[in-house]
């Protein structure tokens, strides 16, 4: 039996050449199947649009660690044919925090702990000193005013941040009824930190505590019960792929590429 996919744990710098990408992602999953694909193929077929090889390249290389690396999330993806802007974006966002441990902490801990504090806004030169608290030394300033450019792109694309000038308001995204099902199926199908009801995923997005268990009551998909610590999740479908086959018809978009 395979082992369930994981969560990225290891820093690495992907952010600083790819951030959100929600159009070129949303090419991604229409052409995107689960086979191996070469950048030449991509490119040949203009996947992604007017985009020069060597941008192609990375492209792939990233979005196959944010989708291919979960198959069944990947096939649901591919065959969403009137998936909305919002729900595109906040799926984007968490996959991208899924396969990123550094922009997970920054929009689900560091983000988020600054919203519960009342603190409703940040600046980049915070971003900046915090990505080298997180990295503990180890980026040197120029490293770390990129990280902080990039994670703050990305937070604005998913607007988790409302502005892209200081200071940066924090906000709270719209997540559909339909994302948080995919959010809370994918989940119960990976290993990830954190529990279904408290984790970076949700908390990047404010639903926490009683905002979230209504959000959960109200899902068709499945029913959530609480009495005091004692917790109920009831699935009406076994998997990610059931939810989607009973959720979402069937045929699959078909788009020339994304132009940008």
């Amino acid at each position: 039996m395979n082992a369930r996919p994981s969560e990225v744990s290891a820093l690495h710098t992907r952010i600083m050449k790819c951030a959100l990408e929600v159009e070129d992602t949303r090419a991604y999953w229409s052409h995107a199947n689960g086979t191996a694909v070469s950048p030449k193929r991509a490119f040949d077929e203009y996947w992604f649009g007017a985009r020069s090889m060597d941008r192609v390249e990375v492209l792939l290389a990233n979005m196959k660690v944010r989708f291919d690396a979960i198959p069944a999330a990947l096939g649901v993806l591919h065959r969403w044919p009137h998936i909305t802007p919002d729900t595109r974006r906040i799926i984007c966002h968490w996959h991208l925090q899924f396969a990123d441990p550094i922009y997970r902490a920054f929009t689900g801990k560091f983000l988020a702990g600054r919203r519960a504090m009342g603190r409703t806004a940040v600046t980049r030169d915070a971003v900046v000193s915090w990505v080298g608290d997180f990295g503990a030394g180890r980026w040197t300033l120029a490293s770390r005013l990129q990280f902080a450019s990039k994670l703050l792109s990305a937070a604005f694309s998913a607007e988790v941040v409302s502005t892209n000038r200081d200071p940066r308001v924090i906000a709270l995204p719209r997540v559909s009824d339909e994302a948080l099902a995919y959010l809370m199926h994918l989940l119960r199908e990976v290993a990830f930190e954190g529990t279904l009801l408290v984790n970076p995923y949700l908390a990047s997005v404010g639903l926490e505590a009683g905002l979230l268990e209504d959000r959960l009551r109200a899902l068709p998909s499945l029913s959530f019960r609480r009495q005091a610590d004692l917790i109920d999740f009831g699935w009406k479908y076994p998997d990610l792929t059931s939810w989607a086959e009973a959720s979402i018809p069937a045929e699959p978009v078909l788009l020339a590429g994304a132009v940008g």
